[in-house]
């Protein structure tokens, strides 16, 4: 029996099916061959609540984001940190600065079983791609 390959990062986000808008803004940003190349990357994967909290936060349509490819450039690097890390790999770490993609750092809490990324909760964790790992989180991260 051979064992399923998983895709890559954005080839598992698609077809997860819960994700239409950070696949949009993934697309619209030009980050979809960086996603797919060989990484591996982590990525906190904001739900479709998250994306629309956040929006109603910056004050902005899903449009004008969309738009605004710096600023949406910026939000996406800020939710890709380099290597795979598992959830069980945080074990322990309290407040611990980790640098993301985006070049500012984020900071991650382990306690009981429950990983916080800043503010953010992780609500599904561990979801396996070919060039690294997808962790849901409940909330858009902003990095300014």
């Amino acid at each position: 029996m051979t064992e399923l390959v998983p895709g890559d990062l954005v080839d598992v986000a698609v077809s997860a099916g819960e994700f239409p808008t950070l696949i949009a803004a993934v697309e619209a940003a030009g980050l979809v061959d960086t996603l797919k190349s060989e990484g591996p990357f982590t990525v906190f994967a904001p739900t479709e609540e998250a994306f629309a909290a956040a929006l109603e936060t910056l004050g902005l349509t899903a449009g004008e984001l969309l738009a605004d490819v710096e600023t949406l450039t910026a939000v996406l690097t800020y939710h890709v940190v380099p290597g795979r890390v598992m959830a069980g790999d945080l074990t322990g770490a309290m407040a611990m600065p980790v640098a993301t993609v985006n070049g500012a750092e984020i900071s991650i809490t382990e306690a009981a079983g429950s990983v916080t990324v800043n503010e953010a909760s992780v609500v599904v964790a561990d979801i396996e791609a070919s060039n690294g790992v997808i962790h849901v989180i409940d909330q858009v991260l902003l990095p300014f």
